[in-house]
């Protein structure tokens, strides 16, 4: 069978990104080009500013990546995009370059939902085995994913209110640690110890799982310890939120798991760079006998390479999008 070569764009927040993948599991080239610096300075991503660096790299990014992998567009088979979910004028500067060039160079298009891109890094690690349980932690999700097959997702769980990493940004904020947040909080936790006592959230036998009340609760301590004029441990705290939110998603994948009879489990998102939650989980996969895969460090923050993986099944499958494709903020792919 002849070898499938995807260019895949990512521009869903604040990175531009492209990748080369062939046949859906091999990286031959991955560009990243980030505005991390540039919006740390705010303390978080500015839309607009974010939409208007995408403008300003994105032809330099495809000419890197064609470029160190030695290519040309002639040899590409398939322009793959990013279309959903995410900054909505971030995602139509890659969306727009994706539909000139499949219109220019003759190339199908195909539309990637941005989650199931964090599912399918998996594959560029090693093929995904079916069926499978997917924990999806990001700053915008926080699920429980059945699938049975490629394409094949069933929602059987997740966050009642906040997501996982939006939490931990807010409790990063409210530590007054620098942006990201997420990253911060989790270097900051190595150093203390779980010495607060903080609320156990969804304590019971169900799939779904809360971090709005956790939140909450540690924001109401640093307030109330502060007007007492006590010191905040800053780094305890970080270990007491993180062992509690990380001992919910394990508790809860334990229960899946358990009922599903799971044998195959990936990790997919943002937060799955966690250190410690890909410890918590992979002391779960070992106590139940479960094949874990949890994609390298370059894999799980946002990247063109994890889109690339996900439009490969689409390609085989000929589901392709027309030159009306439109980016869109918010789309279920579950």
């Amino acid at each position: 069978m002849k070898n499938v070569n995807i260019l895949a764009i990512e521009s869903s927040c604040d990175e531009t990104s492209m990748a080369i993948i062939r046949n859906g599991c091999e990286c031959v080239q991955l560009t990243v080009l980030t505005q991390m610096d540039t919006h740390a300075e705010f303390g978080g991503v500015v839309p607009e500013i974010a939409s208007r660096m995408h403008t300003e790299n994105i032809t330099m990014v495809l000419e890197e990546t064609l470029t160190k992998a030695n290519m040309t567009m002639e040899e590409i088979d398939a322009v793959a995009v990013t279309y959903a979910p995410g900054l909505l004028g971030s995602l139509l500067v890659g969306v727009e370059f994706a539909k000139t060039l499949s219109y220019i160079y003759k190339k199908p298009l195909i539309a990637v939902n941005h989650i199931a891109g964090h599912i399918y890094a998996n594959n560029l690690e090693k093929k995904m085995k079916f069926p499978l349980l997917a924990l999806v932690v990001s700053g915008g999700h926080t699920d429980l994913i059945l699938m049975k097959d490629d394409y094949v997702f069933e929602h059987i769980g997740g966050t009642l209110d906040d997501a996982v990493g939006e939490c931990y940004d807010k409790v990063a904020r409210v530590l007054g640690l620098k942006y990201p947040g997420g990253p911060n909080v989790d270097k900051l936790s190595l150093e203390g110890e779980p010495t607060y006592e903080l609320p156990i959230p969804m304590n019971d036998d169900s799939f779904n799982m809360s971090f709005s009340g956790l939140k909450s609760s540690i924001i109401n301590l640093v307030h109330n310890e502060t007007q007492r004029g006590n010191e905040i441990r800053k780094a305890d705290l970080a270990r007491s939120f993180q062992d509690t939110a990380v001992d919910q998603l394990a508790r809860k994948s334990v229960l899946a798991i358990k009922k599903y009879n799971i044998k195959n489990m990936v990790i997919a998102g943002g937060v799955s760079a966690n250190r410690f939650l890909r410890n918590a989980i992979q002391q779960v996969a070992d106590e139940y006998n479960v094949e874990l895969t949890i994609p390298r460090m370059t894999y799980c923050t946002d990247n063109a390479a994890m889109i690339g993986a996900a439009a490969y099944p689409l390609y085989l499958k000929g589901e392709f999008a027309d030159l009306t494709l439109n980016a869109t903020s918010s789309d279920e792919l579950y």
